[in-house]
This record gives structure tokens, sequence and C-alpha cells, in this order.
């Protein structure tokens, strides 16, 4: 229904603000029963993210809007508890709180909707907080309109300017990054750092239990040295330990790297797997998490292929725990240089962004120079293409087998880079590239066994000896034929 407004402005700024303001009103307030779900839809589903951190900062001023007293009990104490800790209640929290309730029927109603909001799926906890969030403003819109009917009667036109932009800017994150004082509960939660353990105790401790949530590590090693058998142990007991692991190779055929796992969680050779068939099944289905093997092509894949392909996981509910990537430098980068480094670099640097999008760790491997490749232990300095993929690394590790450690199943593990503590650390190690079996030497006890050079004290006596006194004889010639 149109109907004529007439007053006077005191301005022409105010004028057309107020000219907007009201013909936007009549668009929402015609719309709003059509595109608006149901109250009872949008409680039902908020239980879902009140766990979300970033959530809290929003739900505090709609409170207003939960008529149910059970949903209104657990946001409040949800928010009280967020007031005092900056972080969402724990289960065992609210559990606490419930207890304390002398309403048997408001207890009920409580507990069910807390076992209700652990059924939801977490892949539709993103969709109800934006529909729950536009939900709410779309109220607070709706509010701001109908009270500027009596200050528009008024002609109090900047009090509807200053209510309608107040109602616009409801549900904004105020989230603003980790506030230290206020965040000490967030950091001390055993869930608040998501680490994935590797086989070696003693690298786990070096990295506070594991590779984390937006890490990545790297291993780097000779050719041929077992830094592909590397990533299938740390991928296979990743599995092991029931997490989804998700393997790329870029240099092997995806069912030869399978038999390799087949290979290790049967502990047979490799080359003999395919006389171990009935066991191989039972080890399978002892298996707590689910591995995938890709095969992309090298040189032609990007890590947006690798992210189409991980989005294809998480649309068919396989969402992975741990990446393992074999390995990065054969990834191609959409940037084109006529410096191999530049590309390098980029590739790493998106590798580390993926990590950290996707929030879990990412292994990879890397190759050494030709000098590296005859090092007892490879150092940082040995790595071959640019030494940047260290520096946007979070942990490497280098693997040194020489010739003699291929036959003697030998080799050393030396901490490069560590972002969670101690680093140039070196391991003995065994090392079986049959099985994908290596392990630390229990005498190592996390310390240094870098050989160290011996110098023999300097002589007072000005004798030389006859191998000496030829040496120069041989030099002197030497220098006067080239004259």
């Amino acid at each position: 229904m149109l109907f004529r407004i007439q007053f006077c402005f005191k301005s022409h700024y105010n004028a057309v603000i107020l000219y907007l303001y009201i013909i936007y009103s009549y668009v929402v307030l015609y719309s709003l029963d059509v595109v608006l779900y149901s109250l009872d839809v949008v409680l039902y589903s908020l239980d879902v993210v009140l766990y979300s951190l970033g959530f809290l900062y929003l739900v505090d001023s709609f409170l207003v809007y939960f008529d149910n007293s059970s949903l209104q009990w657990i946001v409040t104490r949800t928010l009280k508890y967020f007031d005092h800790y900056h972080t969402s209640p724990t289960l065992e929290a609210l559990q606490i709180e419930v207890k304390k309730l002398d309403n048997d029927l408001l207890k009920t109603n409580v507990i069910e909707q807390l076992r209700e909001s652990y059924r939801i799926e977490n892949s539709d906890v993103e969709y109800v907080r934006e529909e729950f969030s536009n939900f709410c403003k779309n109220q607070q819109l709706k509010k701001a309109l109908l009270t500027s009917v009596d200050l528009l009667n008024s002609g109090m036109y900047d009090d509807i300017r200053s209510l309608i932009d107040s109602a616009l800017k409801a549900g904004m994150d105020k989230n603003i990054g980790h506030e230290y004082s206020k965040d000490v509960e967030s950091r001390y939660r055993p869930d608040a750092r998501q680490i994935v353990p590797t086989p070696w105790e003693d690298i786990n401790k070096l990295l506070m239990g594991g590779l984390g949530g937006g890490d990545l590590g790297l291993v780097f090693g000779n050719p041929g040295g077992g830094k592909s058998w590397m990533m299938v142990a740390v991928a296979g007991h990743a599995v092991k330990l029931g997490f989804n692991v998700v393997y790329y190779t870029l240099e092997l055929g995806e069912v030869y790297v399978g038999k390799r796992f087949d290979a290790f969680f049967v502990n047979e050779p490799v080359n003999q797997i395919h006389l171990h068939r009935k066991k191989t099944e039972t080890e399978i289905n002892r298996l707590e998490g689910k591995l995938v093997v890709k095969e992309f092509s090298m040189g032609k894949a990007t890590i947006q292929t690798l992210e189409s392909h991980i989005q294809k996981l998480n649309d068919m509910d396989l969402k992975p725990d741990l990446i393992i990537i074999d390995y990065i430098d054969l990834l191609r980068s959409p940037k084109r240089s006529s410096d191999r480094k530049d590309e390098i670099d980029d590739v790493y640097v998106a590798t580390k962004g993926l990590a950290r999008d996707l929030n879990i760790p990412i292994w990879s491997v890397s190759q050494v120079n030709r000098a590296g490749a005859q090092d007892d232990i490879i150092q940082g300095d040995k790595a071959a293409g640019s030494y940047d993929k260290i520096m946007i690394s979070d942990f490497c590790l280098s693997l040194s087998r020489k010739k003699e450690d291929k036959v003697n199943g030998t080799g050393r593990l030396h901490v490069m880079k560590n972002r969670y503590g101690m680093d140039g650390l070196t391991y003995n190690a065994k090392v079986d590239t049959t099985t994908g079996h290596i392990d630390l030497d229990d005498n190592n006890e996390g310390v240094d066994i870098t050989p160290t050079k011996t110098f023999s004290q300097p002589t007072k006596s000005n004798d030389w000896d006859n191998s000496d006194i030829q040496k120069l004889r041989n030099k002197l010639s030497d220098f006067s034929d080239s004259i």
C-alpha cells in the first residue's frame, strides 16, 4: 500500500538518506514473510553452531530471539562461559552446569538439545551459521524499521538513520584475532592444535606431539635414499591411528604405491607382497582410518588440481586429516618464470597456504644437491633447487644414506629446522626400504651425533721429514715449468 508522506527536511542529505530507507523498508516488509526461514527451524539448528568461537561473537545481541527455554538456557550458559574464558565451553563444562538444574523438565530438554547438537553433521555448520546470522540480522532490521515509524512522526531523521545503520551492522564479525590476555583457556585446550603423530617418538617430542594443522613438513635426501618410504611410514602410521590420509604421488604409479603400503602394514618385502594377499587383507580390515592414493602427472598437476580433488573427497564425506605429496617440486606453478627457483618457491608457498586453509598437516619430500648426496649428515645448505623451501616449511628432516648405508640398512636422520623446539639433532636409524619400516636407534637419546673433527697439537720442532721435502721439490719444479 502506497501513501504520501509530507514533511520538511532540514538538509538535502537527510532527505535522500531517508527516502532510500523508506523505499528499502517497503521492500523488506513486503518480502520478509517470503524469504525468512521459520524461527523454529533456525532455533533447532542453533545448537550446532554454539560451539563455534566465531559464532559466539554474534549470538550475544540475538539472545532475545530464543524463546525456547532449553535453548535459552544453553545459550546463556555458553555466553557466560565465553565471557569468562573467551572460548566455547567443553561438553564436560556444560554437563556440570546441567547437574545444577533443579527443574527436571528443563534438565531433560537441555540434555536432549545437547545430544541433538552432536548428531548433526559438521558439514552443515557453515550453512546453518550463515542462515541463522542472516535471520537475526533481518529481524534486527525489521525491528528498526517499525521503530522508525514513530521517529518519523516526530521528525527525528538523524535518529532514524542511526537506528537503521546499527541494524545493518548487526551480525558483523567481531573476532579481531587471538587476544593474548583473554584467550589463555583456548591456548591450553587439548584440541588447541590438531596433531598427527609420526612413527618416531623422539620426533614427536620435538614437534609437541606431531605435525599440526597448517604445518608443512619436509624430508630431504639423495635419490634412492628412502624418502618416499618415509612418507609411506608416516601415512601408514597415521591410518593405523584412525586418521584419514590422502597420498598424492607424482613420481610412482598409484597401484605400486598401494603395494608399498601393503608391505608396510604386513611387514613383508614389497617384491614378495604378492605372496601374502590373505595376510594383507587381514591387516587392512584392522585399519581404523582411511587411505586414498591418487596419482597425478608430474609437471602438469598444480595446487589447484589437488584442491579440486580434496573438494571431491569432502563431497564424498572423506575429509582428509593428513596429506602426503610425493613430491612438491614436481607440481607445476601457474606462474611461468625464466627462473626455476621462482616457480619452486611459488609452489611451496601455495602448498603452505593449502595446509593453513585446510588446517591439516602436509608432509612432502625433496632432493638434495650432488654435494649433499655425499655427506654423512645432510645440512640445510644442501637443498636442491631453492633454499627458500626450508624457510617456508615448519619442520625439516634430512635422511642421509650413502652406499654403505644402503647395503647395511642404516641411515641418519638430521633435524634441519623445527619451529616447535630444538633442531640440529641427528639420529642413527635402521632403514628397511623393502617394507618401509624405519626405526631410530634407542641409544641416540636425542643428542647430536655429528662426527667431530680432531686436530693434532702443533709441534715445536722445525725438522722436515723426507716426504715434506719431496712435496716442496715437486711444487718448485711445477712452478719453474710454468715460467
